[in-house]
């Protein structure tokens, strides 16, 4: 990423978190991957619960290898056979951690499921949210954000999970209704009513799909 680049990011990510702030939601912004695995575990306490979804953005930064310790319990459903406990066991976690398929420049994050796994968790149940989010996901608007998440983020998981939708054979959403979908529930998170619940790790940086 060149310096430019980097520089715009900083100024929009100043502009991001207000927005979040606004929206009872708090916002970080960290420069490198490591500064930005520094603040999430800053917002994870030690002995903590911690689970999540599929969120690539946090094997990239190096966070999920930071919680595979023993300073914490970390619900780790690919180890786990029973697949459905681990997504149940999310509910009652302390802290769930998240990436977004996109977001506003003023702080709505929007994110596509297939099991809804994901979605609910954010929604409702961990004590805390931590989402780790790639200024690529930063869209002008929500209209922009949607079309980011059904048309770049959704085709590319489905590659990912191999899978067989239209998108996977087009590279664009076909607003399908195909047995393999991952856009079941789509979740446009715009106000948090918990004060201190949803946490956002902006980084400077391009993160997930």
């Amino acid at each position: 990423m060149n310096e430019m680049t980097q520089k715009r990011n900083r100024l929009l990510a100043e502009k991001v978190i207000k927005g979040l702030r606004s929206r009872n939601m708090e916002g970080y912004f960290a420069e490198t991957r490591e500064e930005a695995v520094a603040l999430a575990l800053k917002l994870i306490p030690e002995g903590s619960s911690v689970t999540m979804g599929g969120c690539m953005s946090a094997h990239e930064i190096g966070l999920t290898a930071a919680l595979k310790t023993d300073r914490y319990n970390f619900i780790d459903r690919d180890q786990m056979e029973d697949k459905r406990a681990a997504m149940l066991a999310a509910y009652d976690a302390d802290v769930f951690l998240a990436g977004a398929n996109a977001m506003t420049e003023d702080g709505i994050i929007i994110n596509v499921d297939g099991n809804a796994n994901r979605v609910s968790a954010i929604a409702q149940g961990p004590r805390k949210v931590v989402f780790i989010v790639g200024m690529n996901k930063i869209c002008p608007d929500p209209d922009s954000a949607m079309k980011r998440a059904r048309g770049v983020a959704a085709p590319i998981n489905a590659q990912r999970f191999g899978l067989s939708t239209p998108c996977t054979k087009t590279g664009s959403c076909m607003n399908c209704k195909s047995p393999d979908t991952i856009c079941c529930q789509i979740l446009i998170t715009r106000f948090s009513r918990h004060e201190g619940r949803i946490h956002v790790i902006l980084v400077n940086d391009d993160l997930g799909y």
